[in-house]
């Protein structure tokens, strides 16, 4: 399984790193797969930890893919790396091992600490679409720009139909980064 989060890390000088990322939920923790090159893992390798936080804001899922990171963050219970204020709960996790790869290399992480700081009410549609959208974008460079835009294009029904002020601002970056590829790509403008 799969979960879409928010993973935190800090560099050993103390600079810390907000980046969403699906985590693998393994037998011994979880499983981190950034592609390279990554601050992520950088700071994973030097630090050996982690918090992967989950939070319903999703405007952190989609400012971290458009150069919004500035993001409020708090003091973890038992690693350096710091946590996401607002998260839902957060997990402090401990690098175990790595296993290399040139694109994509595996980390295995144990769990140190799981908090809970309120519950999660689920998502609305429009919340699974700015995920989902932030996937796309993030993938941009691998994937058929057609593809891309007939998946906003379905996406986009369900934000127009149950968003509130935070989707509906996420949804904005997002169309605005997609939009900004396709320039410069010579592409036409996005229409979702």
């Amino acid at each position: 399984m799969i979960l879409e989060t928010i993973v935190t890390t800090s560099s050993p000088d103390g600079n810390h790193h907000i980046a969403p990322m699906g985590v693998h939920v393994i037998d011994e923790g979880y499983l981190i797969m950034p592609f390279r090159p990554s601050t992520t893992l950088d700071n994973l390798v030097a630090t050996r930890c982690a918090v992967i936080n989950a939070t319903d804001d999703v405007r952190i899922f989609a400012g971290c893919l458009t150069r919004r990171r500035e993001w409020p963050l708090a003091k973890s219970e038992r690693v350096t790396c710091a946590r996401l204020s607002e998260a839902l709960s957060h997990t402090e996790v401990e690098l175990i091992r790595i296993e290399e790869d040139p694109l994509r290399p595996k980390a295995f992480c144990r769990v140190i600490e799981i908090v809970n700081h309120r519950s999660f009410r689920g998502f609305n549609r429009a919340q699974f679409s700015v995920i989902e959208a932030a996937i796309l974008v993030s993938r941009l460079h691998l994937l058929p720009e057609d593809k891309i835009e007939r998946e906003l294009a379905y996406l986009s029904q369900g934000l127009e139909r149950t968003a509130g002020p935070r989707e509906r601002e996420a949804w904005e970056w997002l169309m605005a980064a997609f939009a900004d590829y396709q320039q410069h790509r010579g592409g036409k403008a996005a229409t979702a």
